[in-house]
Order: structure tokens, then C-alpha cells, then sequence
């Protein structure tokens, strides 16, 4: 415990003497007069600074020489009203670096008529400059508050300046909340350039810039503002310049930028939307955080211009003659920062109407299909087995892959023909991320499946002859286990950082900027190719055992397994266009553009989605079976319901040993009552009872 104590006490001591330290510092300038105890630091005993035109003229310096008067480490709680009266040829006036100066009184620079500069900077226990310490100072034309600890706005509107151009600058004061209103009236009769950076500001309240002539207005760093009200800049003129950069605002308001030349906002990812561009009527430069502003303010301007041109033919069919009609139809050159680029061009969502029609269409089928494979293959009586499982699985994959399709298109529609409005909130908000989520789980769940399928199949065939040696369901689920493990985690690296969902407005995860977004994306694309010679190569194993005439193998499993070869090799070569140039993109290697991308990606990489709950299920006699079923439990179709569990019945039935029955004549009596029965259940639904 000693030694911590020794430590403390050493500490304070060094305290004590650093603050001791920076009032002892003070110089009494030669033109001021100084009485100053002891402990003026911290209380108010009457010490006076003076310096005025009285104490000037006594000063041996000659008055006129003093050109800059410097207060540094002053040792004074205030500083004092008149304080500065009447100073002679004095331009600047320093105040700073005092760990003692709390308050600035009212009339503390007052009627200085030669006075330039006021910098007041790196006080951080200054809490107050009063209403009217600047007054009447018609040379002003540079005024910092910087690195201080006011908790109120300052008041300017008794400075009174007459030159051309004043400028304000407020600096790192973190205890500022708020611009009031009309603080900045009777600042000058001309332009005022702002620059009001790094404070603790959260809101610009109404008519804060009332009675000013903005040239610039720099609020950057701010990055706890979050509103300008609407009528900020009601009674204003200006501003010509506005940079809004690095700070949390989420909109810009609608009025009082008519004159607005440069706009700056860089690095302000919630402001996601433009105040209406015909507010913006003089805007020439903008430098704004997403790519999607400068396509809003590109497509306004071609708009505008044809606008424009349509407006005056009728003065061509006159014959007027205006040399400089042609200049004043066509808006002023614009510059724009960030351009579109390859990943977020300049165009709807889905870029083309052909693209757009059959985007619902996928859509459409797939999640209907889809939930009709899911909803007969739960609700039914049949007995879960291996198979039944795994369709389970590629339906609900596929199901998501057509909520994803969903999602897409009716953002495309909602957003359609004005999409750089939308853009930023699509793309960084939760709908992407939820959209890109579902396509890279769907994706990587339903090759799994695939593959989980044809292994199924190429093990059942391969051991036709050993039934202790297939699959059973407690295996299929466990590694089905590991496929939702491993599809739900590559679903999520990118919302985790690695890649992203937020590059382009398919929401897929292209962001290959850092090495192990280019891993993810190229080891995924590598993934789902060997998945596919997988399926190849254990398809090829099926195709040499069926047409083996030594192996014994069920007709039953044949053909199912020549069905499902045919089916996942097609959905594999569907595939194929993905994953080339995919991986060629990943390796920044492309060879189309993102607009010609999304054709492969609407076209081809759902298409699985849209096709798999038909060709594996819709159109089987299976599933067939099983709709009959269903609907017979809603007084639909008893007879064929009858006809289906009679054959359920007589395929688990043991003919009486030694019996002997012709095939032909037993499908024969089978085919003739399954007809008779079809006509009354027709019968029945059609009229009545029977």
C-alpha cells in the first residue's frame, strides 16, 4: 500500500505544479497594466488585466508598433468587461492556453475600430462569453473559438463588421448542442465564409442563419449533428458552398439551398436521400458518399435538359434570332464524386424489362411449387424415409432461393425507373442483407442436398444386394446436420465482415476488396464445382453398375437413379455459367459486367429453384399418390383413394404357398375395377349420391 500512496501523492504533486506552472507562465504584455495575487487561478479576489488606451499610451513601447497583443496562460478566472478599450493600431487579439479564464463579460472587446483578429483557443474551462463581449468592431474579419468548454452558443450579432468577408470559426468545442436561432444576425452586411467543425453540435434549429450572406458553410466533423431543421436557413442567402462531411445527418433540408454551387458530404452513410433536386438549381460539384446520388443527379439534369429543349421549339419555327439560346438550354458542366462504377450502375435493380417479366415468373412457380412439395410431404401419412427427408430439404432450399427472387423483384418494382433513390437504403439496410443471407444459404443448402442425393443413390444402388449396408435415416440426418452447419455459416460471413451484401443491388456477396473476402467468394465458387464432379462421377459409377449384368440390382432403384442422373447433371449445367465467371471475377479477372451479370443470375442460378420441386416431385406418380391421398380426407376422390391403399395392401400381401395367378389377368381385373370405381367417384361429385 506504501508505494501506491507514494505514487498518488507524487502525482497530485506534479499536478499541483503543472497548474501552478501555467499561471506563473504569464507575461503582462508591455501595453497592459497587471495586479495579480496568488491564488487568482481558481477564485475571483479582484485581480485586474487591463489593457486600454490609457495603459497603452504609459507603456514605454511606442503604441503604434504594437500590432498583436497576446494573452497566453492567462491567470485570470474572467476576463473583464472594457478589458480592451480603446487599444490603439492593436489588429489581433490572442487569448489562449489559460487553465484558468471560466467567463468572457459582456463589452469584453468592445469598439475596437482597428481590431481584425479575435482568436480564442485552447481554454477548455472556459464555460461562458456573454451577450455582447463582440461589439461594435467594424474591421473584423477573423473570429476562432476553438478547444473550449462553452455550454452556450456565442452571441455575434453586435459585431457589426464592414468588411467583405468575414469568417467564423468554432472549433472543437464538444459542450455545444445546438446553433439558436438569428445568433449570426448583425454579424456584416456582406458574405460570411463558416467554418464550424468538431463540436459537439446535434441540431441547427430554425432560422439559425437568419439575416447572413453565406459564401461557405463548412459543418464538417460534426458527428453528432443529426438535423438541420427545414428552416435553417430561412431569412438567409446562401450558401454558395456547403460541406456536410463526416457527420450523422440523414437528410439535408428542402429549402434555402437554391444558390447551393458545391455540395460536400463525404462520409455520411445516413444520408441516404437528396433533398428534392429541384432545390438544387445551381448545383455544379458534389462530392457525396453513394455512387447512386450521382446517378439521381445525372439522370435530373438529362431530364432536365430535354425538358428544356422541348420548351422552345416553337421559338425555332420563328426564326429568332438568340446566339446564345443554345448555351442557355444546355445546364452548366457537373461534376459528380463517386461515379457509377461496374458494381452499381446507373439503372434499375434488374436493368431490363425481359429480365423483369421472367424474374416473376421463377418467382412465381418457385415458391408455389416449393411450398406445395413442402406442405403434401409434411401434412402426409406416408412414413418419413430417406428419401422424403432429403426432397424435404431441397424444398426448403429452394423455397428460399424463391423468397430471395421475391424480394428482389419487388424491390425492382417499387424502386422502378427512379432506383437511385432507393438504392442506399436497399443496399445497406436489412432487406439486402436478409436478401443476400437467403440466396448464399439457398445456394450452398440445395447443392449439399444434391449431392447428399446422389451419394444416397450411387451407396443404394452400389448395395442393392446388402440391405444392413444402406443409409438410414439417423445417418442422413446427421450429415444433413453438417450441410445446414456449413450453409448457415457461409450465409453469415459476410454479414460478419468477410465480403459483403452491400456491393451491388443483387445483394450477392462480389466485395473482393480485402484477401479474405477474395478467399470466401473463390472458395465457395470452388465448393459447389466439385460438388458437381461429384455428382458426375458417382453418376458415372450408376450408369456402369445398371448396365452390369453380373449385379443384381433392383428395377425400383434403376430407374430412379437414370431419372435423377439426367436431372442434376442438367441443374448442374445451369450452373457452370455461374461458376465461371464467377471465379474469373473473384480473381479480378471478368469478363462481363455486372448489367450482363445479372442475366446469368436471373436466368440461370434460380433456375434450379424453379425446376427442382417438379422434376423430383410435382411429376411423379409419388407425389401424385399422395395429393389423392390428401384429398381424400376432404371428400375428394375416395374411389382412387380406395385404389391406392388396395395397392398398398396387396403389395404387403403373401399369396397362399403353391397358388398360382397370371399377372395378365390379375392387372387385367386390377385396371377394370380402378375404372368402375373412377366413374362413380365422377359420378359422385358430379350430381349427387350414389
Amino acid at each position: 500500500m506504501a508505494p501506491a500512496r507514494q505514487t498518488v501523492w507524487v502525482l497530485l504533486a506534479l499536478s499541483g505544479v503543472l497548474n501552478l506552472r501555467s499561471c506563473w507562465t504569464f507575461t503582462c504584455p508591455s501595453i497592459c497594466k497587471c495586479s495579480f495575487k496568488s491564488d487568482t487561478c481558481y477564485k475571483d479576489t479582484g485581480e485586474k488585466l487591463s489593457c486600454t488606451r490609457e495603459t497603452q499610451l504609459k507603456s514605454q513601447a511606442a503604441p503604434s508598433f504594437i500590432r498583436n497583443l497576446r494573452l497566453t496562460h492567462l491567470p485570470l478566472t474572467e476576463v473583464p468587461s472594457n478589458a480592451f478599450r480603446g487599444l490603439i493600431n492593436v489588429s489581433r487579439i490572442e487569448i489562449s492556453q489559460s487553465d484558468c479564464t471560466r467567463y468572457i463579460r459582456n463589452h469584453a472587446f468592445l469598439s475596437l475600430h482597428s481590431l481584425t483578429e479575435i482568436q480564442i483557443q485552447n481554454i477548455r474551462n472556459l464555460i461562458s462569453i456573454e451577450k455582447g463581449a463582440f461589439t461594435d468592431l467594424p474591421r473584423l474579419r477573423y473570429l476562432s473559438i476553438c478547444n473550449t468548454g462553452i455550454i452556450h452558443f456565442p452571441d455575434f450579432s453586435t459585431i457589426s463588421s464592414l468588411v467583405v468577408e468575414v469568417i467564423i470559426e468554432l472549433g472543437d468545442n464538444i459542450q455545444l448542442h445546438s446553433i439558436p436561432a438569428n445568433v449570426f444576425q448583425g454579424i456584416t452586411q456582406e458574405s460570411v465564409y463558416m467554418k464550424i467543425i468538431k463540436n459537439g453540435f446535434k441540431e441547427i434549429k430554425s432560422h439559425a442563419f437568419n439575416g447572413t450572406k453565406l459564401d461557405k458553410l463548412i459543418l464538417k466533423d460534426n458527428r453528432y449533428l443529426r438535423n438541420i431543421h427545414e428552416d435553417a436557413f430561412e431569412g438567409a442567402s446562401g450558401p454558395t458552398v456547403l460541406d456536410v462531411s463526416s457527420t450523422a445527418l440523414d437528410t439535408l433540408p428542402r429549402r434555402g439551398l437554391e444558390h447551393l454551387k458545391v455540395l460536400i458530404a463525404r462520409s455520411t452513410p445516413y444520408l441516404k436521400t437528396l433533398p428534392p433536386l429541384e432545390s438544387l438549381l445551381e448545383l455544379e460539384v458534389a462530392e457525396v458518399t453513394y455512387p447512386s446520388h450521382c446517378c439521381a443527379f445525372h439522370t435530373w439534369r438529362r431530364k432536365d435538359k430535354d425538358h428544356s429543349a422541348d420548351n422552345v421549339t416553337d421559338l425555332y419555327d420563328i426564326n429568332l434570332q438568340y446566339p446564345d439560346l443554345q448555351l442557355s438550354l444546355c445546364p452548366g458542366p457537373f461534376q459528380c464524386t463517386p461515379e457509377s462504377d461496374a458494381f452499381n450502375p446507373c439503372e434499375d435493380l434488374l436493368g431490363y424489362s425481359f429480365l423483369r417479366s421472367v424474374t416473376w415468373l421463377i418467382t412465381v412457380f418457385a415458391v408455389a411449387g416449393n411450398m406445395a412439395v413442402l406442405v403434401v410431404l409434411i401434412i402426409s401419412h406416408q412414413k418419413l424415409n430417406v428419401s422424403r427427408f432429403l426432397i424435404c430439404n431441397l424444398a426448403f432450399a429452394d423455397l428460399c432461393m424463391g423468397v430471395y427472387l421475391l424480394l428482389i423483384a419487388a424491390t425492382d418494382y417499387h424502386s422502378r425507373k427512379e432506383y437511385y433513390n432507393h438504392a442506399t437504403f436497399w443496399q445497406t439496410g436489412a432487406g439486402c442483407g436478409v436478401a443476400g443471407f437467403l440466396t448464399v444459404f439457398a445456394s450452398e443448402l440445395s447443392v449439399y442436398t444434391l449431392t447428399m442425393i446422389t451419394l444416397e443413390r450411387w451407396h443404394t444402388i452400389t448395395n442393392a444386394m446388402h440391405k444392413n449396408k444402406r443409409l438410414r435415416l439417423r445417418h442422413v440426418v446427421a450429415m444433413m446436420a453438417g450441410g445446414w452447419g456449413f450453409s448457415l455459416l457461409a450465409a453469415l460471413l459476410p454479414v460478419l465482415g468477410v465480403s459483403s451484401y452491400t456491393k451491388v443491388s443483387i445483394c450477392l456477396p462480389m466485395d473482393i476488396e480485402s484477401l479474405a473476402s477474395q478467399v470466401y467468394v473463390v472458395a465457395l465458387l470452388l465448393l459447389n464445382v466439385t460438388a458437381f464432379f461429384i455428382i458426375c462421377y458417382c453418376y458415372v459409377r450408376i450408369y456402369l453398375s445398371i448396365h452390369n449384368p453380373d449385379l443384381a440390382i433392383r428395377h425400383g432403384d434403376s430407374k430412379i437413379a437414370k431419372r435423377m442422373a439426367v436431372l442434376i447433371f442438367t441443374d448442374f449445367i445451369c450452373m457452370a455459367p455461374i461458376s465461371f465467371f464467377g471465379i474469373l471475377a473473384a480473381l479480378r479477372m471478368p469478363l462481363i459486367t455486372v448489367s450482363h451479370s445479372k442475366i446469368l443470375l436471373v436466368l440461370f442460378y434460380p433456375i434450379n429453384s424453379l425446376c427442382n420441386p417438379f422434376l423430383y416431385t410435382i411429376f411423379t406418380r409419388s407425389f401424385r399418390k399422395d395429393i389423392r391421398l390428401l384429398l381424400s380426407r376432404c371428400s375428394f376422390c375416395h374411389a382412387r383413394a380406395e385404389f391406392y391403399r388396395a395397392q398398398n395392401l396387396e403389395a404387403h400381401t403373401i399369396p397362399p404357398k403353391g397358388s398360382t395367378t397370371s399377372p395378365r389377368k390379375h392387372h387385367s381385373f386390377r385396371f377394370y375395377t380402378y375404372h368402375i370405381k373412377m366413374q362413380g367417384c365422377f359420378l359422385c361429385n358430379g350430381g349427387g349420391a350414389t
